[in-house]
C-alpha cells in the first residue's frame, strides 16, 4: 500500500486519481464526491463544447462526437464509482448507487450524497474517508 500523502501542498499521486475515479473500494467525503463529480463533468463538457464549434456533418464533427461518446462512457463509470464510495461512507452497500439512474429520485439522492455527512469513524468499508478500504 502506498504511503499516505500528509503534505497538503503536494498534488495527489497518480494512483490516488486512479483509485478515486475508477476503483470502488473505500470511502469518500462530501467534498471529494462533489469536487470529483465536478471534475468529471468538466472533462465531459470539453469535447461537447468542441463539437458545437465545428460545422455539422464534417469529419471534425464526427471526431468530436466520438471523443464525447468515449468521454461519456468513462465519466459514467467514474460517477458510479464516486457514488459507491460515497455510499460506503454512509456504511451502505454500493449497489444502492443504481438509484442515481431513476429520474427525479436521482436528484434527491445526489443532494443527500452531497449534503449529509457520512458515518464518523471506521466502518466495514474502511477506517477513514478519502482512502481505499483497509486490506
Amino acid at each position: 500500500m502506498a504511503p499516505i500523502n500528509t503534505d497538503r501542498t503536494r498534488l495527489p499521486e497518480k494512483a490516488d486519481f486512479i483509485w478515486l475515479f475508477f476503483k470502488t473500494s473505500g470511502r469518500v467525503s462530501r467534498a471529494a464526491y462533489f469536487l470529483g463529480g465536478l471534475l468529471v463533468a468538466l472533462v465531459q463538457a470539453f469535447p461537447l463544447y468542441r463539437f458545437t464549434l465545428v460545422p455539422e456533418g464534417s469529419a471534425e464533427s464526427n471526431m468530436w462526437s466520438f471523443v464525447f461518446f468515449l468521454t461519456f462512457l468513462a465519466s459514467l463509470w467514474s460517477n458510479i464509482v464516486l457514488a459507491v464510495k460515497r455510499l460506503h461512507d454512509f456504511d451502505k452497500p454500493g449497489i444502492a448507487a443504481l438509484v442515481l439512474f431513476v429520474p427525479v429520485v436521482s436528484i434527491v439522492a445526489f443532494l443527500v450524497l452531497c449534503l449529509f455527512p457520512g458515518q464518523a469513524g471506521p466502518n466495514r468499508y474502511g477506517s477513514r474517508t478519502n482512502a481505499p478500504a483497509d486490506r
